[in-house]
Parts: structure tokens; sequence; C-alpha cells
């Protein structure tokens, strides 16, 4: 009998193709975004494990993925375990790389308590994203898009005495990582995101993933 590996991930069985492709698409575009990304992967229940990244709009992303893990919470680096991702063996398992756990900066939110505010149109959330990549490009140096322009609120949610604002950099973390499909065509109707919070966080879910937004101070995030 193979020794059993002490480090690693193992994608669930019944489907482990499409898994592999759900989590290898979440590195990639992670590691589009920052070539040096780092993705966090922690158990969040039994045969259960979310994946998280920064996406460098001061948001983080995560996607819930059918498998398991060994430790409960590990750190990899975008690449590594995309290239793992492409080499997994007939038993679902997935070399995720060097231990990359030191280079994680920040906490991340609680799994639950998050209250529903509303939900949006997905084709509204699609629409303002297009017309923030247009003013973007106007208007980007070689950092990237304007502060003003990625803390800029382009949705107010409420739910009785509660309001949030949802920035321009929440809607540009969901169209980049791909939680969103990226035309209008592909969206129905009445696809809808929703939009949750809890006092030191903003949630936003969308179909593909959910992006979280520090409430108040952003450099918390890195915190």
């Amino acid at each position: 009998m193979a020794p059993v590996a002490e480090r690693g991930l193992w994608l669930g069985t019944e489907s482990t193709a499409a898994h592999r492709a759900d989590l290898s698409a979440f590195a990639q575009r992670a590691a589009r975004l920052d070539p040096a990304a780092v993705i966090r992967l922690r158990t969040r229940s039994p045969g259960l494990f979310t994946a998280w990244a920064l996406t460098g709009f001061d948001v983080l992303a995560s996607r819930a993925v059918a498998g398991s893990l060994r430790p409960d919470d590990l750190s990899v680096g975008a690449d590594e375990l995309a290239h793992g991702l492409a080499a997994v063996d007939s038993s679902g398992y997935v070399d995720p790389g060097f231990p990359m756990d030191s280079a994680w900066r920040g906490a991340l939110p609680p799994d639950s308590g998050f209250t529903h505010l509303d939900d949006v149109p997905a084709r509204l959330m699609l629409d303002l994203a297009q017309r923030g990549a247009q003013l973007a490009k106007q208007h980007s140096s070689a950092q990237g898009p304007p502060v003003s322009l990625l803390d800029q609120e382009v949705i107010r949610v409420s739910s009785g005495d509660v309001s949030v604002g949802i920035p321009m950099r929440c809607v540009f973390a969901l169209t980049a990582m791909g939680f969103l499909p990226q035309s209008a065509e592909a969206v129905d109707a009445d696809e809808i995101v929703r939009v949750r919070t809890l006092p030191a966080w903003l949630r936003i879910d969308a179909r593909f993933g959910s992006v979280y937004r520090r409430r108040g101070d952003p450099a918390l995030v890195l915190r």
C-alpha cells in the first residue's frame, strides 16, 4: 500500500474533473491578478474546504470545493497549486507544492453568522463592472485603476436600519475572479447576487464564488 501523504488535498471523487477545473480556474485567476499570489485552503466541514485569495483590490475572494485537506489549514502558491491540479492522480490527490503559510497576511472572515441584507440583479452588477472597466481604461496609470474609482460607491443596499454601500473594488473583484459570467447573454434575468454583512465584513455571493471586504478602515483587510 502506498504511503499516505502528510500534506496535500484530495478532491471529491464523484466528479473530480469538475472540482479540479473549478479550483484550477480560481488559482489561475488569482495568479493573473498577482503572479506571487498565495492561496489559503481551509477545511470548512467534512468533505468540504474553502479556497481563499487576496485579489489585489483589498478584497478577499473565496470558493467552496468538495474535498479534504491535510492539514486542515494550509497556504500555497497559486501557480504551484495550478501545476499540482494539472497532475492530479486517480485517487484525487493534489500535491500543493512548497508550503507558503508564512506568506499569508490577514485574518479570514467567519464561515457563518452573516445577515442577509438584499439581493442585486446579476445583470446590474455586470453592467456596473463593464462601465467601471471603461473608466479604468481611460484613467488608469501604471499602478492600475485610481483609488478614487475603486472606492466609488456604485450601489447601496438596505434592510431595516442597516445600509451598506458596495464599492467598485468589490465589483471588479467579482468579475476578475470569474464569479460572474463575462457577458450579459450568459446571465438570466432573474439571477441575483446576494449581499450579506457582519459588523466587520461585507460579503457578496455570486454564482461561482464570494468576495469579502472589511468594513471600516480598508487597511484592516491586511491585518
